[in-house]
């Protein structure tokens, strides 16, 4: 109940279900705001062009792919004031195993700057005749970075 100024008590309505559902949906979508900002916070998408074996840079066809190609790994380097990203599967037995770099981003927490290198990996389907061959599949990819990331976060999923 309410009073008026005037002292006449007035009964107040109850809130039909309708505009209770509304309200909740109203403060769903909020939360689910509130909760994106939070989740992805500092992301930064990073532009990229992945390269062709013929346009990797010389000095990381000679010095950096020779030097990490057997790891399973990310990493960046400096070459003529442009940063690239080699991102590896490592040592493989045969061919038929693939790697694709499908995105990049950079998060900051604490004053580091993290780069997180999103790939796919792909393996042989059983029973595919496959020549028996150690391979190295990698992704070089020139970015629009203008500084060297202070940690990389290799972000893997399976194609099926």
């Amino acid at each position: 109940m309410i009073v008026s100024k005037t002292g006449v008590i007035k009964k107040m309505r109850k809130p039909s279900k309708r505009m209770l559902i509304i309200i909740a949906i109203i403060i769903i979508a909020i939360a689910a705001i509130v909760a994106g900002m939070i989740i992805f916070e500092g992301d930064e998408k990073v532009s990229y062009k992945v390269l062709g074996e013929t346009d990797y840079p010389q000095q990381i066809a000679n010095q950096v792919i020779p030097e990490y190609r057997a790891l399973e790994r990310a990493l960046a380097c400096v070459v003529d004031d442009k940063i690239y990203v080699i991102a590896s599967r490592g040592e493989k037995p045969t061919s038929g195993y693939e790697i694709a770099i499908d995105k990049m981003s950079v998060s900051e927490e604490d004053g580091v700057k993290t780069l997180k290198i999103y790939t796919v990996f792909k393996d042989p389907q059983p029973g595919t005749a496959l020549t028996q061959v150690l391979t190295y599949p990698l992704q070089v990819a020139e970015t629009d970075l203008t500084y060297l990331p202070d940690q990389i976060e290799l972000k893997v999923q399976y194609e099926e």
